[in-house]
């Protein structure tokens, strides 16, 4: 069994320059015909590895019992060409009302193999790009 799921991410704070722990990170597939999300907190380090499905803030019942390989394994082609994003909640993060950026989504299209999404964040500016 691997030990972090095909796409992964990772949340530096550049104004502390530590990582950003306890992020809650949410992960959405756009490209399926019935919505699937994800969702994780940034551990210690910063990072998200893996991913429980996410029913809704208000759902109550069974939780969705589906993998993040489960739903790219739906996809045509394993997933290539598909798209996602992932919405970092930096305004629980940073405290309201201490960020520009209560919010910050990254919409991508997966290739082939593992996808690693960096993001750089202060409390008025943020950048991204395609780790390894």
């Amino acid at each position: 069994m691997a030990t972090k799921d095909r796409i992964t991410c990772h949340v530096l704070n550049t104004q502390t320059g530590r990582p950003a722990a306890s992020v809650q990170v949410r992960l959405e597939s756009l490209s399926t015909s019935t919505p699937r999300t994800f969702e994780s907190r940034t551990d210690d380090d910063g990072r998200v590895k893996a991913w429980l499905p996410y029913s809704g803030a208000r759902s109550s019942g069974e939780v969705p019992l589906y993998t993040l390989d489960d739903v790219i394994a739906e996809l045509d082609d394993g997933g290539k060409g598909s798209r996602w994003v992932l919405t970092f909640d930096t305004g629980a993060y940073f405290g309201e009302g201490n960020t520009f950026f209560p919010e910050v989504a990254v919409t991508f299209t997966m290739g082939e193999g593992h996808h690693h999404v960096p993001l750089l964040l202060a409390p008025y500016s943020y950048t991204t790009y395609r780790g390894s």
